[in-house]
């Protein structure tokens, strides 16, 4: 696959987030600026459900060390078959 689904977590080997990913760490993102995203996890890991939500906090959940999980928060939006 060239691209990721959108709000697809991978764990990834690098110290930072490659374009197009965001660590998994519990951030408060905007609906406005991030609405497809929220559309399909809503405000299931917090924010307000109004102005923000959040992503996954994964921390402390990797395999091993220095490996980390990301949310993909650009891509293919999945469709229901």
């Amino acid at each position: 696959m060239d691209e990721p689904f959108l709000g697809e977590i991978e764990l990834f080997p690098y110290g930072f987030a490659p374009r197009g990913w965001l660590l998994c760490n519990g951030a408060l993102l905007a609906v406005t600026s991030n609405q497809a995203l929220y559309s399909l996890i809503g405000n299931k890991y917090g924010g307000s459900a109004v102005t923000t939500f959040a992503v996954p906090n994964l921390l402390g959940a990797e395999p091993v060390p220095y490996m980390n999980y990301y949310i993909a928060i650009t891509g293919l939006y999945p469709q229901r078959s």
